[in-house]
């Protein structure tokens, strides 16, 4: 007969053997993770790439340079393969922020040019900008910064056909705060293509268990998840059972919600971001709080449960009026 320390012993070594393959499988299981996020979001910015288009002339590639004022004119346009938007060049407001439809295997827009946003407008309360605007582009990417006497702003935003891929970010010299407000696209011609916001009735909470029930590190399910179910206000439109998206602050708080507009309070050195697609629709916990060197990136694809939305949206799900 073996004695007792002995077949204690093998329980433990048993037992740690059967801890190390299941944090093995975890780890196997996190990088497979990992793996499909690299590829989805290396799919959705696939061959992507912004140019400036200047009323002087185009400036496109790979690099880091200075704009001088003079030659921003009024507006200018950021044009992508599959984003466009105008910017306002004394206050970086945004007008017209459009998916082109360009073919993509995650567009979202059913191959069809797709204006989103009518406007993204900042109140600087009587100030501008006025200095040189500096510029960034590398591969998808584009960040751009202009100051002005106690003020600054800057525009991040990444050339995909959806995740994380715009961001705006005010600072002020007296420390207060930027009203933003955002104004969804209308198509009186075709009603079909008009943006609206809605609440989604698929996240609801009580739809899962309120607190994660999975092992330290996932993988995570909808049974198995790392942060509770919410009330989620999206915005889609009646063309495309696929376009969707979501405002994303950071530092901010909403002023009102309408069904084709909203407003955001933002701290100096706050962001009101954009998500598109699958990252829209994900359980995923709320932005950071970061007011210096925010960064406008895609989230990791795939590492929590995504719960969609129905299409098309009911009407009685859809926010109500439209417009004060």
């Amino acid at each position: 007969m073996r004695s007792t320390r002995l077949v204690l012993l093998e329980g433990h070594v048993n037992r740690a053997r059967w801890n190390v393959g299941v944090a093995m499988l975890l780890l196997l299981s996190l990088i497979l993770v990992a793996g499909r996020a690299d590829a989805g979001t290396a799919a959705a910015c696939e061959g992507g790439g912004f140019s400036l288009v200047l009323p002087g002339g185009t400036v496109s590639g790979s690099q880091k340079d200075t704009i001088p004022a003079g030659a921003l004119g009024e507006s200018f346009l950021v044009k992508g393969k599959y984003v466009e938007f105008e910017v306002g060049s004394a206050t970086f407001g945004i007008r017209n922020y459009t998916l082109t439809g360009a073919p993509n295997p995650l567009d979202i827009t059913g191959g069809r040019r797709t204006t989103i946003f009518a406007g993204k407008t900042p109140d600087h309360r009587g100030l501008t900008l006025t200095d040189d605007l500096v510029l960034e582009l590398k591969d998808a990417d584009i960040v751009i910064e202009r100051t002005g006497p106690g003020l600054s702003m800057k525009i991040q935003a990444k050339d995909c056909a959806q995740g994380g891929i715009f961001q705006m970010e005010p600072a002020r010299g007296d420390g207060t705060v930027t009203d933003i407000t955002h104004t969804l696209a209308t198509d009186p011609s075709d009603p079909t293509m008009t943006v609206f916001y809605f609440n989604n009735p698929n996240f609801q909470p009580g739809n899962f268990p309120p607190l994660p029930l999975c092992p330290a590190g996932g993988p995570f399910t909808p049974e198995c998840y790392p942060v509770p179910v919410r009330p989620r206000i999206n915005f889609a439109n009646d063309f495309s059972a696929k376009f969707v998206g979501r405002d994303s602050p950071q530092v901010a708080a909403r002023l009102n919600q309408f069904g084709g507009l909203s407003t955001w309070r933002v701290a100096s050195g706050g962001r009101m971001g954009m998500v598109l697609g699958e990252d829209a629709v994900e359980v995923a916990p709320p932005a950071t709080t970061c007011v210096a060197n925010c960064q406008a990136q895609d989230r990791v694809r795939g590492k929590f449960p995504v719960l969609g939305f129905p299409f098309p949206v009911p009407t009685a799900s859809r926010v109500t009026p439209q417009f004060p």
